[in-house]
């Protein structure tokens, strides 16, 4: 097989319009090993045959700053419409593993994506960027990043370019992330995320499960987002969503500009070996608002009293909840008021980075 040895030999392409000058640095960006713009019907698949990216030389300059362009995904597709991928491995992607940007109708079925967990940086597996009518279906990913990140372009230059991601079905699928999460809504999402569902997941041996991440400038919105039937297996947080997500591509997005993060729901979360089984951390300029959880039991291996890590939300719990949920989120939730600082907020002994 023939490899490219040099990142001088890989052509360079503009930034994506929703991501203002580059997405890790400034300027031009390298193309990707598999690129399609502008196409119909697209199909790639194979007979659980394997694509192999041979990332390893891009991490490594990327951790020692010897790139001068954002690196390329293994495969990338703009603009384009009816779109399937199946029965494939993916491997060892420079950068994100598959970037459908701007598509519509996209398919991903029965494809294994793989990266080293530790060692492979930003090697996210499928990340649907301004994508609309997406199904994701019986996978298994286990990558350097998100399993999964559902994104919609960053700060200003998305909020201009204003294509959400919406309408999109992810289950029937295993992930595991040791640096991030399963599966991610965020930080980019400018334009909007709405309309999620994400059902029978096994999240396994990861830093996170689930999480949504967005900060302000951001604007935008992440709204009706149903997670059901979800399983946590040796996970450090199963629940997250994080307000302070303070990563820009400059200094002139709008701190106005404030992300809307409501009307999401946990049905059927259970798992074992948890340390903090929910962490959800609005802020008094970006409140998190409607959240419902459901039929909840997940074992515990961190044995502190406060574990379930509540501020600035408001919400409701229906039927049994374990570990017991933010005290009075009923209460407030009838009060149309929002939990700014419950007592499951006690954090102090707890790693926060988790």
């Amino acid at each position: 097989m023939y490899v490219i040895q040099d990142e001088k030999q890989w052509p360079l392409m503009p930034p994506l319009p929703s991501y203002g000058y580059g997405r890790e640095h400034h300027g031009p960006r390298y193309g990707s090993l598999i690129h399609g713009q502008n196409l119909k019907d697209v199909v790639i698949t194979g007979d659980n045959g394997t694509i192999n990216g041979q990332g390893q030389s891009w991490w490594k300059k990327f951790r020692q700053k010897l790139l001068n362009h954002t690196r390329g995904p293994l495969m990338q597709i703009l603009w384009s419409s009816d779109i399937v991928i199946a029965n494939i491995t993916l491997r060892d992607s420079p950068f994100w593993t598959f970037h459908p940007y701007d598509c519509k109708n996209v398919t991903v079925r029965n494809v294994t994506i793989l990266a080293p967990v530790r060692e492979a940086p930003n090697t996210d597996g499928i990340d649907p960027d301004s994508c609309e009518d997406v199904v994701i279906e019986d996978c298994y990913i286990s990558v350097g990043d998100d399993a999964i990140a559902i994104k919609s372009g960053w700060d200003q230059y998305g909020i201009a370019y204003a294509r959400p991601s919406r309408n999109i079905l992810i289950r029937n699928l295993i992930v595991r992330s040791m640096v991030s999460a399963g599966i991610s809504i965020g930080s980019e999402m400018s334009g909007g995320v709405s309309d999620v569902t994400i059902e029978n997941l096994l999240v396994w041996s990861s830093r996170r499960a689930v999480r949504i991440k967005t900060a302000t400038g951001r604007g935008g919105y992440v709204r009706h987002i149903t997670y059901r039937n979800i399983t946590f297996d040796n996970v450090r947080v199963g629940i997250v969503i994080k307000t302070d997500y303070n990563e820009h591509p400059d200094d002139d997005f709008d701190p106005k500009a404030l992300p809307i993060v409501k009307d999401i729901s946990f049905t059927g979360i259970h798992g074992q070996g948890v340390r903090v089984p929910v962490r959800i951390h609005g802020s008094e300029d970006i409140p998190i608002r409607n959240v419902t959880f459901r039929d909840m039991s997940v074992g515990l291996t961190y044995k502190k009293k406060h574990i379930f890590q509540c501020a600035f939300i408001q919400g409701r719990v229906i039927g049994t909840i374990f570990p017991a949920p933010c005290e009075n989120l009923d209460r407030y939730n009838e009060e149309g008021q929002l939990v700014k600082r419950s007592t499951a907020q006690n954090i102090t002994d707890i790693d926060y980075d988790i």
